[in-house]
């Protein structure tokens, strides 16, 4: 049953105009640029479009997760719309704020899969919703709740779409209200104005009313038909469904196994899309089983191995530094080729600056990347010199890890050992105190360092006494924040050098 049969608009505007003039709580609107975003956000523009100017008074902020790699089509459709809202809001006296959230450059998509060596996100270890989505999106909303005290977060979800979210909802809802408590967040609140809504209602709803802010909902249409796909939900907790099944998203979605709303964009126009969809191709050649250990380590971020409790097999570590060379210098590739393809004035940036620089900060501090690497990356592929820091680690240099590396093996022992020592102690160089040095070396001491061969032998003979763990292939050490109880699951096989 459609909604409008058993409800006016004026009666849905009412409903939503009760829960605005019902406290003093600020409002937080996620926009994600799709159908049901959009409905939910035009409805309450033009509720309190209705009313009187001194009744709109807290402010109504329309916020925007930019993952850093959503697909360019859809980056360009929101910052059109988040411009004309602003500007419309601006305009009528509304208390429209418009604002895009965006990851810590610390936890962006390629700080952590090129820096990092994370692997290409599966649905086994779906790293990137957490850093790229729900992260930031919560972050606003935490600030809003210091400067407010509380806030309700007003969502584009139906019940009709996720029975889990309809659960979650249902679940939290505050009796008497239309509100929902926030799953996770303290002192935040949910209302859901389309929750009751059908896709069709959404789409009467939308080609029957007008954009209040001069878009053109057609061209929401066309862009669904186009990329024969749903929309990527603003993401606020682990309860709401994240991308996939194809939907809008980002570019570089591996968890599907093919991402046809990419395809679909190249085939109905969008050629100079197609070096992304290659590249994405890439990422995703990655995970295939067989092949994975051509591209990553054999050891952890944590320095350990680890085996699947269930089969026995070798759990892989992250990529290796020199295919996340490999994979740096080629994403500029497609950065400067699509740059020159994309239509005029819409050329996207792929990796920004910010990101190259943590990027190489890692690769120096964690990997030994004495060569300097990316610098020479950018260069070589793009052309420019960036504003590169000058740190007394580039004392060392290509021809230093050469020397390094034969001395070592003259001396059988691993030169990534000797990197990661020599690391810790040019870090607490100059350092009055210095109390935490043998800590740090004890730490690396106690990293594997024997090659695989070796560690199978001593697995093969000390089974029961050097037992590793992994539940399954999730990849779980990757994360910084593991807890000690995971850590504690990944141990290393016998002696340490």
């Amino acid at each position: 049953m459609s909604i409008f049969e058993t409800n006016t608009l004026k009666d849905i505007y009412n409903s939503i105009q009760e829960v605005y003039l019902s406290d003093n709580r600020p409002w937080v609107v996620g926009y994600s640029g799709g159908k049901d975003s959009t409905c939910a956000l035009q409805l309450v523009w033009n509720a309190l479009a209705n009313l009187p100017k001194e009744q709109r008074q807290k402010p109504v902020y329309v916020i925007s997760s930019d993952t850093l790699v959503e697909t360019p089509v859809i980056v360009r459709y929101i910052d059109k719309n988040l411009d004309n809202i602003q500007k419309k809001s601006d305009e009528l006296g509304l208390p429209f704020k418009v604002q895009k959230v965006s990851p810590r450059v610390e936890r962006s998509f390629w700080v952590n899969l090129l820096g990092r060596g994370y692997p290409a996100p599966s649905n086994k270890f779906r790293w990137c919703t957490e850093r790229l989505k729900i992260e930031p999106a919560n972050e606003f909303i935490t600030q809003r709740v210091a400067e407010f005290g509380e806030v309700v977060v007003v969502l584009g979800v139906r019940s009709s779409e996720s029975a889990t979210r309809a659960q979650v909802i249902a679940m939290h809802k505050i009796k008497g209200t239309k509100l929902a408590r926030h799953s996770s967040l303290l002192n935040a609140f949910v209302f859901a104005p389309i929750e009751t809504f059908s896709t069709d209602d959404v789409w009467n709803y939308l080609l029957q009313n007008k954009s209040p802010w001069n878009n053109d909902n057609r061209e929401l249409v066309t862009m669904y038909r186009n990329a024969q796909a749903g929309e990527c939900p603003l993401v606020v907790d682990k309860t709401t469904p994240s991308c996939g099944n194809s939907r809008f998203g980002c570019w570089v979605c591996t968890v599907v196994q093919h991402d046809k709303s990419m395809e679909a964009m190249v085939e109905s126009g969008e050629e100079w899309l197609e070096p992304l969809l290659e590249y994405r191709d890439l990422l995703s050649s990655t995970q295939d089983p067989e092949k994975k250990f051509n591209y990553r380590e054999f050891k952890r971020r944590n320095g350990q191995v680890a085996f699947n409790h269930a089969n026995g097999k070798l759990v892989p570590g992250p990529y290796k530094l020199e295919f996340r060379k490999v994979l740096l210098r080629k994403l500029l590739e497609v950065q400067k080729l699509v740059q020159a393809e994309a239509p005029i004035g819409e050329a996207p940036i792929l990796i920004h600056p910010e990101e190259l620089h943590e990027i190489r900060r890692i690769w120096r501090s964690e990997s030994g990347d004495w060569a300097d690497s990316v610098p020479q990356i950018v260069k070589e592929t793009l052309g420019i010199e960036l504003d590169w820091q000058i740190e007394d680690s580039v004392l060392y240099n290509t021809q230093d890890f050469a020397l390094l590396d034969t001395i070592c093996k003259e001396h059988k022992i691993p030169t990534e050992l000797m990197v990661k020592l020599i690391g810790v102690e040019k870090a607490s160089h100059g350092l009055k105190r210095r109390h935490n040095i043998h800590n740090q070396l004890n730490k690396v001491l106690n990293e594997e360092w024997r090659d695989l061969a070796s560690i199978l032998a001593a697995r093969n003979s000390q089974q029961d006494i050097n037992e590793i763990i992994e539940v399954d292939d999730d990849e779980s050490s990757f994360t910084e924040e593991a807890s000690s109880g995971q850590l504690d699951l990944l141990n290393n096989v016998g002696a340490k050098p």
